[in-house]
């Protein structure tokens, strides 16, 4: 190292000699292993240089880890610390980049050392960061490392993306496929496999939905290929899960392609400022390479992008509002026709309604954004479909029935295959028992055990087989024929599921929209077809249950007439005379009548004044029970009242009275017998 003694003073030897060891990933740490050593000997050079041994540390736990920033770094860190603090008088390393590959950190680092004298060593000599030339010199160094960088991952990936568009590099293939002899993507020999696989395309046709897949494969197992470690390459049979369903409808490999460069890794900032690596998907115009039909798939491309947007419109947080189980027909279609927001639908007690929730939500509301009974709606949107379907098509029918007669011979199939793997493990199990020799009882025992299982596991899949092939009585095409020529019984039938019926009205109507009127029961209902053509309707709203149980105003007429002069209970006795009855159907009483009076503001009757008899409070005093239970015997009609001049009410309280109200007492269970008792002594 030239001209250290010149650089090198007593300020920076009474200070800290760092020596920096780096690098890039284990595998170099496990092989390189003199670079390791060489990285080490620096120490003995700061020592030659005037350092004493105790001034000298090796910082050695970024081994390993990648240069690219210092998020993982934390002996970086710590050299960063303590350089700020002046405790660092020379950093010593093999090379400047190896710092830090980032151009960023690495000049931010040097910028420090110029603040605190802290002088930086290589192989090729020492620098003073605050000599102009020296900070000139590391500057176009650690940009020429960068530029290397740059310029080899070019190379490299410039030489895989060669091979990429000849479909030469290897990769792990999906469960499914597998590399033959020579190096070729072909399907996995082994038909059970082959026939899960299958099953999951034809389920989604069938049901449309990733969810629908997993109902399809409940109590099925499902192949998985091992990556990595002892178990690399191997088949595992496992439960479907719902992403993995995913995942394979989103892979192109199944359709027959060859892609490369469906991820890539960009460095994003999180909020707390650190730098980290993500993987994202690119959309498949952004593919580097796609090389169609370059090997056999399970699926078409053409069946691969109508999957593909059969998965996008069921992606709800983007949206979509696919068909569901649901009764209410039109969910997902209906928008509000006064503030323009799609309306929700909320399944009630009373049915399904249609909810303009969203404008609620975002306070848009308007003062015809109100809740309809689905009913209605649905009825009209229906009799519209099926007017609109009429001349119908045989075909359809007919496709029913294939696709249900496809759909059990795919499960026949799988339960065949099912038994053939059984039966071949039992029989591989039995000669294993077999081979073993009678005297070796403890390897014996333990390969009875596993002959025993896989003959119940054969068992049990022979009799799932048995159960599934049992013969099941089917309609003839004749009969199908004749069901296709009423579209309407298909509609109604008990067999056509709410999406089913879903999809079918959302291939013809676009959308349907409901504009309701702040007063009134009208409600106009406007249908746009697929085709372009709109038009409006106009129904009315269900009475409500306020309007079903209301009383007629002819009844609330005729209790204004009987008013005068009569009682509540002369006035329902007059009612229940003539035939007549609540809105909830039931006879008159007094407590009805009183109800439609306060209701309607029908005047009473005053009664005759005088001042005989007790008053409520002297009443309640003599029987020892509180005022409110004389007010409701007076209201029930257990005790004669009038009222007296100043309109309070008067009880006659002749003996026989009292008497009765005592028995009344003693026979109530809400009234403490114990105070009946001394009152009655103290009387």
């Amino acid at each position: 190292m030239i001209g250290a003694q010149r650089k090198i003073t007593s300020s920076h030897l009474q200070r800290l000699a760092v020596v920096y060891l780096r690098q890039s990933t284990p595998a170099q740490v496990r092989l390189n292993v003199r670079s390791t050593e060489r990285q080490y000997a620096i120490a003995e050079e700061a020592a030659r240089l005037g350092w004493e041994a105790e001034r000298i540390v090796v910082v050695d736990g970024d081994l390993g880890v990648s240069g690219r920033d210092t998020h993982a770094r934390e002996s970086y860190k710590q050299l960063v610390a303590r350089v700020c603090l002046g405790e660092v008088g020379a950093i010593f390393g093999l090379e400047v980049s190896r710092l830090a590959r980032n151009n960023a950190d690495l000049l931010r680092l040097l910028e420090f050392c110029a603040l605190t004298d802290t002088l930086v060593l290589d192989t090729d000599g020492i620098y003073d960061l605050q000599d102009f030339n020296d900070r000139l010199l590391l500057g176009l160094k650690a940009q020429m490392s960068e530029a290397e960088l740059h310029i080899m991952a070019g190379r490299l990936q410039g030489a895989k993306r060669a091979a990429a568009e000849r479909g030469e590099v290897r990769f792990g293939l999906p469960v499914g496929f597998v590399y033959d002899e020579e190096g070729q993507t072909v399907i996995d020999p082994d038909q059970e496999v082959q026939a899960a696989i299958a099953d999951v395309f034809a389920a989604f046709v069938e049901t449309g939905s990733a969810y629908g897949v997993l109902g399809a494969f409940t109590g099925r197992r499902f192949p998985k290929r091992a990556w990595g470690g002892a178990w690399a390459g191997e088949l595992r049979w496992g439960v479907l899960s719902h992403s993995r369903v995913v995942r394979i409808l989103q892979n192109p490999c199944y359709a027959g392609a060859y892609v490369f460069g469906r991820c890539r890794s960009r460095r994003v900032v999180r909020p707390d400022g650190t730098i980290t690596t993500a993987t994202v998907e690119l959309p498949r115009s952004e593919w580097p390479v796609l090389i169609r039909d370059h090997h056999s798939g399970y699926i078409s491309w053409e069946a691969y992008l109508l999957n593909e947007q059969r998965l996008a419109c069921n992606h709800t947080r983007q949206g979509q509002r696919p068909p569901r189980e649901g009764s209410a027909l039109c969910q997902g279609i209906v928008r509000c026709g006064c503030c323009g927001h799609s309306m929700s639908v909320q399944y009630r007690a009373k049915g399904a309604h249609y909810d303009c929730s969203v404008s609620r939500i975002n306070h848009v509301q308007t003062p015809g954004c109100r809740s309809v009974k689905a009913a209605g709606v649905d009825t009209l949107v229906a009799r519209r479909l099926l007017a609109a379907l009429a001349p119908q098509e045989i075909a359809v029918a007919l496709a029913a029935a294939e696709e249900v007669s496809e759909r059990h011979a795919r499960s026949d199939r799988a339960l065949a295959l099912r038994v053939e793997r059984a039966r071949y493990d039992a029989a591989r199990a039995e000669r294993a028992f077999h081979a073993c020799e009678p005297e070796n009882r403890l390897v014996a025992r333990s390969l009875e055990t596993r002959w025993e299982e896989k003959l119940r596991e054969l068992a049990d899949a022979e009799a799932e087989l048995a159960e599934q092939t049992a013969p099941v009585p089917e309609p003839s095409r004749e009969q199908l024929e004749k069901l296709a020529r009423d579209v309407p019984a298909l509609w109604a039938a008990d067999s056509t599921s709410e999406k089913d019926r879903k999809r079918l009205l959302r291939a013809v109507i676009a959308d349907v929209t409901i504009t309701s009127q702040p007063e009134g029961r009208d409600v106009r209902v406007g249908i746009r077809w697929r085709s372009g053509a709109a038009e409006q309707h106009t129904i009315q709203r269900p009475p409500s249950i306020n309007d079903i149980t209301r009383t007629p105003p002819e009844t609330v007429e005729l209790i204004t007439r009987l008013a005068p002069g009569r009682t509540n209970t002369e006035i329902a006795d007059q009612l229940n005379a003539r035939g007549l009855h609540t809105g909830k159907g039931l006879p008159f009483n007094d407590h009805a009548v009183r109800h439609i009076r306060r209701a309607h503001s029908i005047p009473t009757t005053p009664l005759i004044h005088h001042d005989g008899g007790l008053t409520v409070n002297q009443a309640a005093e003599r029987l020892a029970v509180s005022p409110g239970v004389i007010y409701d015997w007076i209201s029930h009609n257990k005790l004669a009242a009038h009222r007296d001049r100043a309109n309070r009410p008067r009880i006659p309280f002749d003996p026989d009275t009292e008497l009765e109200c005592r028995e009344r007492i003693a026979n109530s269970s809400h009234i403490p017998q114990t105070k009946i008792t001394a009152t009655r002594g103290a009387i």
